[in-house]
């Protein structure tokens, strides 16, 4: 074991990014968190800067390590985790970007996407992937911009610039620019990559029109990717554990056994089933995806992507002024008797598995004037349950054996309420940890496993916990009569039906 025994993951999520430090026994000693600013320059589509993504990330850094009463040097590795799918186009000489990063979020493809569906291509993309043509995925939105940037393509070509999900970047920026990689879970999320060979597809990329030459090395997910520059934190430290944040909410949860599943809430909800080393294709809607690839052996995951939960409390915040702290949810949604026939289908953005329908926009039916602010918080809540089901039985129809229990992480599992309502909806026990951040301690674990601060899964599994557990209470009639509402609601706001 390392002499320096604490490991630090920096989270770099969808509305902020956060640092924490975690000890040798996996709890966190301390944190620092900053939110940064959205871009919605047209309907649908959705933007980041990525110089306030870096200088949020050197910040909290910073800042952590220096709560945490440590030094660089008293670090034994850095673990990356971040939102998946958003893409960043670089100069190689510079590190500077050439347009603002295109978020998971954004829709601004979905022509490109159904062009290509329409061509004949998903068959192929499925096949390799795992994944859908749809405008969620990188491939188009980095083809985009390709196409929109001066000069862009002819410089891709010519190996001027260097393309990265916003792992890459920060590990390209944190390096001083020594290393442009990603880890196999960033990597299965870009359309261009065979998550079965393992590698970069030409023929993919053709199909997308992306030069491979713009493509970072693909590496397992924990793995010593480089180290920082001296001049960044006062001294160098390894960089040794990368995967998107649902991946690593799954590492982090310690679901290493094949059917066991998590289930993150934070911007949007993510439930991963554990299917080992077997790449299972769906028959309804799911995402196939590498979980996380050690020492070279690559375990497979089932995937449900609901692009809104914690987006829709925000909307609450933020949008219409109803409340001013998304805490305030969990005793609005307990003080009413019930939904009083208000469901909310928060496709902000379309919606993802299992329906994947791109044009759909949120929806509030069973409006009265008897409706208040309690009604759309606890609508919202509910609805995140009601989606979290459909992924649920999309698994199980997909050949999975229905989970023992659900494990649930991210913000919004701090609701009360919400775990419950889950329980019920469910109906399945419902698991939370005692330190909900699992999406930085997947990447803290990941690092430690790699310059041994946790030696193997066991010593990993060994310091995991829950705080509580929710049981199913619902009676059926109830329960059926709630979903009976959420069908009908879902059918108004789907484009197709």
């Amino acid at each position: 074991m390392p002499a320096a025994l604490h490991v630090l993951a920096i989270d770099q999520g969808t509305t902020s990014t956060r640092s924490i430090v975690f000890d040798a026994k996996g709890a966190p000693v301390a944190t620092a968190q900053r939110e940064f600013t959205q871009h919605y320059p047209r309907d649908g589509w959705v933007e980041h800067d990525p110089e306030d993504i870096w200088r949020d990330v050197v910040a909290t850094v910073k800042h952590a390590v220096e709560k945490a009463g440590l030094g660089a040097s008293d670090l034994a590795a850095i673990g990356i985790t971040n939102q998946r799918e958003t893409v960043v186009v670089w100069d190689r000489a510079t590190g500077e970007p050439i347009h603002r990063a295109i978020v998971w979020q954004d829709r601004r493809t979905a022509k490109t996407c159904a062009a290509l569906r329409e061509a004949g291509h998903e068959p192929l993309v499925r096949a390799r992937t795992g994944l859908l043509l749809d405008p969620y995925f990188s491939g188009t939105k980095l083809a985009w911009i390709l196409d929109e940037v001066d000069g862009a393509r002819e410089r891709a070509i010519r190996g001027e610039l260097a393309f990265g999900t916003i792992d890459s970047f920060l590990l390209w920026r944190l390096t001083g620019g020594r290393v442009h990689a990603t880890d196999v879970t960033n990597a299965g999320r870009t359309l261009l990559y065979d998550i079965h060979a393992q590698q970069w597809d030409r023929e993919l990329c053709d199909l997308l029109r992306v030069p491979m030459a713009m493509l970072p090395e693909v590496h397992d997910s924990s793995h010593v990717f480089g180290a920082t520059t001296p001049d960044l934190f006062g001294a160098e430290i390894t960089v040794a554990g990368i995967a998107g944040d649902q991946q690593a909410a799954l590492f982090g949860q310690a679901c290493f056994a094949p059917g066991t599943v998590k289930s993150t809430y934070g911007t949007g909800c993510f439930i991963l089933l554990n299917t080992g080393e077997e790449a299972v294709a769906s028959e309804n809607g799911l995402l196939t995806t590498p979980a996380y690839r050690i020492d070279g052996r690559m375990t497979y995951a089932l995937e449900g992507s609901i692009f809104a939960a914690g987006a829709a409390i925000k909307w609450l915040r933020d949008g219409i002024g109803i409340i001013t702290h998304a805490s305030q949810t969990n005793d609005m949604a307990t003080r009413i008797d019930g939904n009083h026939g208000v469901y909310m289908v928060p496709a902000f953005v379309g919606l993802g598995a299992p329906h994947w329908d791109p044009e759909a926009r949120g929806t509030i039916t069973g409006l009265t004037f008897d409706t208040e602010p309690a009604h759309l918080a606890r609508a919202a809540l509910e609805a995140v349950a009601y989606q979290t089901l459909d992924l649920i039985e999309a698994m199980v129809a997909d050949g999975g054996s229905t989970p023992s229990a659900v494990c649930i992480d991210g913000g919004m599992a701090a609701n009360e309420w919400l775990c419950q309502f889950l329980a019920d909806i469910l109906q399945l026990p419902v698991e939370r940890p005692e330190h909900l951040e699992t999406t930085a301690l997947g990447a803290a674990f990941l690092a430690g496993l790699a310059v041994g601060i946790w030696p193997d899964f066991e010593a990993i599994a060994a310091t995991r916990s829950h705080s509580r557990r929710y049981l199913p209470a619902m009676d059926a009639e109830v329960r059926e009569g709630l979903l009976e509402g959420w069908r009908r609601a879902l059918k108004a706001a789907l484009r197709h039906d």
